[in-house]
């Protein structure tokens, strides 16, 4: 049994936080680099999946998470994969997201302090006397809130998993993807907080059996874009272009 797990390719959220505020979080999406890190774990998969013994290729059941850069980044998969091998491509919005309430489109701690003061100091003494898998965002989830819909996902793809008939694709982010390894491995609260989120388009495999248990491993690091290139850093797929903020 093989479950790529796949993290969107780089977004225009990703090199310019704005983006978040102008498009809203669900709808921002991918650079044309973060299409082509998209592409290259796809054919990463693809040429993984090749070298294994003829008896051990199985189809594949792509899932992934309703925003605007996972959908693409799914549809680069696919493009990048052989069409026979895949069976069945489908949305799940337990994929989606961690939801951050009032702290959506802010990431910068001292401007969620000035925009919401009592807010962010309840928050960070949640963060402080119960840690950050606990410590609920105001109107959003905490870690451990994504952790719970993704065992949810998990019965989803339960039935799947037991019968081994298909191999599993998901395309999701960065807190959702640990979650789902978290809980499919039974990993503890601790390992999720020392662990950090894996980089736009890196691909974890989890593989293994129930008789001889599971591991996982990271099969592709996606190549991040370097310093000072400006290249392909315009959306994917469409001519949106990110507002320049205005100064007061």
């Amino acid at each position: 049994m093989h479950i790529f797990l796949v993290r969107h390719g780089e977004s225009l959220g990703n090199i310019n936080e704005q983006a978040y505020r102008q498009f809203g979080d669900h709808n921002v999406p991918l650079t044309q680099w973060g299409y082509r890190q998209a592409l290259a774990a796809g054919r990463a998969i693809a040429a993984y999946l090749a070298e294994l013994p003829r008896g051990q290729i199985r189809q594949l059941d792509v899932w992934y998470s309703p925003y605007m850069r996972t959908r693409q980044s799914k549809d680069a998969l696919l493009e990048a994969l052989p069409p026979g091998l895949v069976k069945s491509v489908r949305e799940d919005y337990l994929l989606r997201e961690q939801d951050f309430g009032l702290f959506t489109e802010i990431y910068d701690h001292a401007e969620r302090r000035q925009k919401f003061p009592d807010e962010f100091e309840k928050w960070a003494r949640l963060r402080s006397n119960s840690g950050k898998f606990y410590a609920r965002p105001p109107d959003g989830e905490s870690r451990a809130d994504v952790a719970q819909r993704l065992r949810l996902f998990l019965q989803t793809v339960t039935n799947d998993v037991r019968d081994g008939n298909n191999d599993l694709i998901i395309v999701g982010h960065g807190v959702t993807n640990r979650a789902f390894e978290m809980n499919f491995l039974h990993r503890a609260v601790d390992w999720f907080e020392r662990s950090d989120n894996p980089g736009n388009s890196d691909v974890t495999l989890i593989d293994g059996t129930h008789a001889r248990g599971f591991r996982s491993t990271l099969l592709h690091k996606a190549k991040d874009r370097q310093i000072g290139d400006e290249e392909l850093r315009d959306a994917y797929g469409s001519e949106l272009t990110i507002t320049p903020k205005a100064t007061s």
